[in-house]
């Protein structure tokens, strides 16, 4: 429970929650655009300039490679500011976290191309990518917990969605302004040769505007005062020496089920966001032999739309979570994500797959992803007590994101050609059974105290 003014609840510790919302969502929003353009580029950009290969698909699973290396760094950044988060402090820790990603994303805007410095462009891409997942590892378990501990009693699930909106925003932001690019410089990704200005110059564009937001993200982020949960904990005395030992000691089942609990998500998400864009704009040859070509910038501008239901339904599972609890609803969503993933010949089949087909595929996916992914900044905070919660939530989440990020696009791409569309909707079925296994044991949350460990 937050400390908050008799005469204004509205305000925690001298701190209006607007600004707490603000703070949350526009930090979450600068740090996915940053790894979003990246997603967008992998597909559209590296495998020309950083990969080159005789082969398409083996370039673009290499760009996939270097896509999947963030989320192998995402768990060392939990850890690493997991430890910051847990002893120095929330608003600290987010900062440096903030500071992190908005360097790295810059510095590719940056980078020499395969061109220019052979082999070394690739590695230097790896490394910043590599950096953009310290960054993002340490960023959503902050937000979360800023949000969590100053929420309002019986609304932690409504105020947790406000930095989970920071996804689809972040991702509009970034498809967004690649789209006016290609469009602008009149870019088509099936004809246009490497010497184009979107090649040379113009996708280095969003990555260098990272830095305007990034300082924006700072002068909201340094008016913040800290929770007053840690603070509490601090005055008990409860801050521990090392918090990633303590979490593993103390806390390790719940660390289990926190990760197999937003396995589906990242699974759902990244099929539905990076490995489609391959597949939709005929990069990948289904093993019929059939292509599906929708043009470039008409399928940004479907991605576009379909990310409009992420966001419209990410505070419908706030509300949710709140009313029914978390772990009912979130097993009727996952329940919901199996028969979508069972469905993806019928949605995505290369001899149906009309653009508007396409569009209603990726509504219907993006939708579920909002009605999961909202009460996930919730849900995972809430299963650990306030010293390792930083900790203890991240690493859950972000090792999630390997088991289901990280590999999905690349699974994806492999499935799609060797036995076609439908096994990639297995797959997402068999993460998502995984998935409602863990919400299944695991117990209710929603009444649990964050002052209180678990």
């Amino acid at each position: 429970m937050s400390t908050t003014s008799a005469a204004d609840p509205d305000v925690v510790d001298g701190v209006p929650r607007s600004r707490i919302v603000v703070a949350s969502m526009v930090g979450t929003s600068i740090e996915f655009f940053d790894f979003y353009i990246y997603a967008t580029a992998a597909v559209l950009v590296f495998p020309r300039l950083f990969f080159p290969s005789g082969n398409d698909t083996t370039a673009l699973l290499a760009s996939f490679a270097t896509f999947g290396l963030a989320f192998v760094a995402r768990p060392l950044g939990s850890i690493l500011f997991g430890h910051f988060g847990d002893r120095v402090g929330r608003k600290a820790t987010l900062v440096g976290s903030l500071l992190t990603m908005g360097i790295a994303t810059f510095l590719i805007g940056l980078l020499p191309t395969y061109g220019n410095v052979g082999i070394v462009a690739p590695m230097l891409l790896a490394l910043m990518r590599f950096v953009q997942g310290l960054g993002l590892g340490g960023e959503w378990s902050g937000a979360a917990l800023l949000a969590t501990e100053t929420a309002k009693e019986g609304k932690r699930a409504w105020a947790a969605m406000w930095p989970q909106l920071g996804a689809p925003i972040g991702f509009f932001m970034a498809n967004g302004l690649f789209l006016i690019l290609t469009l602008v410089l009149g870019y088509d990704s099936a004809t246009s040769d490497a010497e184009h200005a979107f090649l040379t110059w113009g996708w280095r564009i969003p990555f260098l505007l990272s830095a305007i937001m990034v300082i924006i993200g700072l002068y909201v982020r340094l008016k913040l005062e800290e929770t007053p949960v840690f603070k509490r904990a601090l005055e008990r005395g409860q801050k521990v020496k090392t918090p990633v030992a303590e979490v593993f000691r103390s806390s390790w089942r719940p660390l289990i089920l926190g990760t197999f609990v937003m396995l589906a998500t990242y699974t759902l998400f990244y099929i539905m966001t990076t490995w489609v864009v391959s597949y939709g704009t005929g990069k990948v040859v289904d093993h019929s032999g059939v292509k599906v070509a929708i043009k470039y910038t008409d399928f940004l501008g479907l991605q576009i739309i379909a990310v409009l239901f992420f966001a419209a339904f990410v505070p419908v599972s706030g509300w949710l979570a709140d009313k029914y609890g978390r772990r009912i609803t979130l097993i009727v969503i996952t329940s919901a994500i199996i028969v979508f993933g069972l469905s993806f010949h019928w949605f995505a089949a290369p001899e149906s797959a009309t653009a508007g087909r396409m569009l209603l595929f990726m509504c219907v996916g993006l939708a579920l992803m909002g009605l999961t992914f909202g009460p996930m900044s919730a849900v995972l905070p809430e299963l650990f007590p306030t010293n390792v919660r930083y900790t203890g939530s991240g690493i859950s989440y972000n090792t999630a994101s390997i088991l289901g990020a990280a590999v999905a696009p690349f699974i994806a791409t492999y499935l799609v050609n060797s036995y076609g569309v439908g096994w990639v909707g297995v797959y997402l079925a068999i993460a998502a059974a995984l998935t409602l296994t863990a919400l299944v044991i695991m117990r209710e949350t929603r009444n649990q105290s964050l002052d209180t460990p678990v």
